[in-house]
């Protein structure tokens, strides 16, 4: 039976984000559109570095090679490049052997209108403007810090996430930001088994599990299995207010490998040694690129800790 198409779990990325686009960019800033065409379509031969969302892309696809009658996974690139300058790009994909055939090029203008009519959970972009204009618009958008990323030969896909304000909304946010922390405790204490509502990457989050009882599945026929993805929580939330998080979970009907309640330690120690492939938080403050090393980090930019930003 092929895989239910409204499980299938396809991610946007931006060319800047697959691809380091640095010095091309900085030759459109500085020189205009025109000299950016012109060094694009010299180098169309030229195979572009990796960029920082790289790995990630990688691993997401090679499900795929694993689970090849169910296909459960796709990439769609959405790019600011024309189609001419786009070339160079897709000899790139085929040229790393990355299974990417749908495309946007948009010719210097956004494509974050098509994420919905792509069925895109995810769009991975640098820039900030087309981030901030797909999360206001209520699409699941996160802007990836350019960082130095160090790829290793696993297979394993690790992603972690902070929990409030990315998975879930800003609910309990709020009321921390507006009435202090003993309130918010308070708070929490009395909603502890309402669910909260639904944050910008739920659907991502959501499908994301849905594939994981799939692996569940695919262990119990082949116990020499070993499982791809591995997810993670790693949140300011600690005892008694972890509760309303695990009940909020359990009502949506989904599993997490791991839930890490740091009550105030900071999140670096935790995912420098979780090294994960795509960390997603609504804080900016929480992405110091000094301190979070090799580790591709995304700010979300959604709810009260962004309004005045």
């Amino acid at each position: 039976m092929g895989y239910p198409i409204d499980k299938k779990l396809v991610v946007g990325i931006s060319s800047n984000a697959l691809f380091d686009l640095r010095k091309e960019d900085e030759i459109f800033e500085n020189h205009g559109l025109e000299a950016y065409r012109e060094h694009q379509a010299y180098h169309n031969h030229d195979i572009l570095e990796k960029g920082v969302a790289f790995p990630f892309i990688k691993r997401f696809l090679s499900i795929n090679d694993v689970y090849k009658e169910e296909q459960p996974v796709e990439v769609v690139l959405l790019s600011r490049n024309s189609p001419e300058t786009g070339v160079r790009i897709f000899n790139s994909i085929r040229h790393y052997n990355l299974n990417i055939s749908r495309a946007a090029f948009m010719s210097g203008g956004s494509a974050i209108e098509y994420i919905a009519a792509f069925n895109i959970s995810l769009f991975l972009a640098t820039n900030e403007k087309d981030v901030k204009e797909a999360i206001d618009g209520g699409k699941p958008a996160g802007r990836i810090l350019q960082t130095d990323v160090h790829d290793d030969e696993s297979q394993e896909l690790r992603i972690a996430f902070d929990f409030d304000g990315v998975i879930a909304n800003d609910e309990s946010e709020k009321v921390f930001q507006e009435k202090g922390l003993a309130e918010y405790r308070d708070y929490e204490r009395v909603h502890c088994s309402e669910e909260l509502g639904a944050g910008p990457l739920n659907d991502f989050f959501t499908k994301l599990s849905f594939f994981q009882k799939l692996e569940t599945k695919k262990r119990e026929q082949d116990k020499t299995y070993k499982r791809i993805l591995k997810t993670s929580i790693v949140t300011a939330r600690n005892a008694p207010t972890h509760e309303r998080a695990i009940n909020t979970l359990n009502k949506w009907g989904v599993d997490v490998d791991e839930m890490f309640l740091l009550g105030g330690i900071e999140k670096s120690r935790i995912l420098n040694v979780m090294k994960p492939h795509l960390y997603f938080d609504d804080q900016l403050s929480h992405l110091d690129t000094a301190s979070i090393q090799n580790i591709p980090l995304v700010h979300i930019p959604f709810g009260v800790t962004n309004k005045h930003k």
